[in-house]
């Protein structure tokens, strides 16, 4: 049986007009809209999974990511 891996985005949600609007900041291009978090959540999910078949397809790298923690002051 294949191994699913699984990757983790960032995401940011932004009041927009009547819901919430939500992007994928390492994944340039990549953004969704919601009526409620649920919806805007479920929707990015779609849009990344789109996009990583498109950048797939296309010979797209994805990007690597890491999280960088800073001491408050």
């Amino acid at each position: 049986m294949a191994r699913e891996v699984v990757q983790r985005f960032e995401v940011v949600y932004e009041p927009d007009e009547g819901g919430l609007h939500v992007f994928v900041p390492a994944l340039k291009g990549c953004h969704s809209w919601g009526k409620t978090r649920d919806e805007a959540r479920a929707n990015i999910k779609e849009a990344i999974a789109l996009w990583i078949e498109s950048a797939r397809a296309n010979g797209i790298t994805i990007p690597d990511r890491e999280v960088v923690d800073i001491a408050a002051e």
